[in-house]
C-alpha cells in the first residue's frame, strides 16, 4: 500500500454479504486484476455463496472485452452454478505501453478514443447484456461495475483526461440505463456503478499524487462489499463511492 498504513486488525476484517439469499453464485469479471483478485479472495472468505466463479484474460474459459461471444459463455457457465445474486464487474483501463491519459486536445487520437470506449464502456455494457437478463426474478442480486469519480461530469473541474473521462461517463449512462431495465423484471435487483477510490494497483500507481487517500486492493475490496451487502432496491441506477456516498453524474 503507497503512502497509507492500514488499521491494526484490518487485514483480518471481512464483509459477512448477510444480505444476499443463502446458496447463491458470485461471479467477478475482470479478476485478473489487483482489486478483482482481492474480490474474489473477500468473497470467498464470507462464505455466503455456494460458488465464486472468476474470470479474466488468463482464466479457462478466458474472457475478452472485445470479444462478445467469450462474455457470452462465461455469464452463461456462471449461470449454469446455480443463482447469480453477485456479479461485479472489475475491469477497466486506463493506460497501457502504447497509451496514456491525454493533458490536452492535441493529445486526442481516434484510435485510442475508440479503444477507451471498447474497453471502459462497450465491454462491460456487453456483460451486463448478457448477465441482467439471467439474474433471479426476486431476491436480492447485485451486478456492479467499477466505474471513476473522473467519469463525473458534474465533478470535474481540472479537465484532461478525455478518453478515460468520456468512457468512464459513458459506462455511467448505460448503467443508469440498463438498471431502468431490470427493474422491469427484477425488482429486487440492482444494477449499479462504484468508485473504489485511490488503489495501489498498476493501473493507479504511475498518477497517485502525494495525499491522495490510497487503499489496498484488499481495503478496497472490502469497502465496496460493505457497500453492496447495505444496498436496497431503491439504490439500483446509482453511482456510489468506496464510502456509499452517491457521487455526482
Amino acid at each position: 500500500m503507497m503512502g497509507q498504513s492500514e488499521p491494526e486488525g484490518a487485514k483480518a476484517a471481512r464483509v459477512d454479504l448477510g444480505s444476499f439469499p443463502q446458496a447463491g453464485v458470485a461471479v467477478v469479471f475482470g479478476a485478473g486484476g489487483g482489486i478483482g483478485g482481492a474480490l474474489v479472495e473477500a468473497i470467498q472468505a464470507a462464505e455466503k455463496f455456494k460458488h465464486v466463479v472468476s474470470f479474466s484474460r488468463s482464466t479457462s474459459p478466458a474472457i475478452d472485452l472485445l470479444d462478445e461471444a467469450s462474455l457470452e459463455r462465461a455469464a452463461a457457465l456462471a449461470a449454469d452454478r446455480g443463482e447469480l445474486r453477485l456479479v461485479i464487474d472489475a475491469t477497466g483501463f486506463l493506460h497501457d505501453d502504447r497509451q496514456a491519459p491525454e493533458k490536452n486536445l492535441r493529445q486526442l487520437d481516434a484510435v485510442n478514443l475508440a479503444r477507451s470506449l471498447a474497453l471502459n464502456a462497450i465491454g462491460p455494457a456487453l456483460i451486463m447484456k448478457h448477465v441482467l437478463p439471467r439474474l433471479p426474478r426476486s431476491g436480492k442480486a447485485v451486478f456492479a461495475t467499477l466505474s471513476a469519480k473522473v467519469g463525473s461530469i458534474g465533478d470535474n473541474r481540472l479537465g484532461g483526461w478525455y478518453s478515460y473521462r468520456a468512457s468512464k461517463a459513458a459506462l455511467n449512462q448505460l448503467v443508469r440505463t440498463a438498471a431502468i431495465e431490470l427493474a422491469r423484471r427484477s425488482p429486487d435487483a440492482l444494477c449499479i456503478a462504484l468508485h473504489p477510490g485511490t488503489v495501489a494497483t498498476a493501473l493507479s500507481a504511475p498518477f497517485a499524487a502525494t495525499g491522495l487517500e490510497i487503499h489496498s486492493p484488499a481495503a478496497a475490496a472490502r469497502h465496496l462489499l460493505a457497500v453492496v451487502d447495505q444496498l436496497t432496491a431503491n439504490a439500483n441506477g446509482g453511482f456510489l463511492d468506496w464510502r456509499g456516498q452517491p457521487v455526482p453524474w
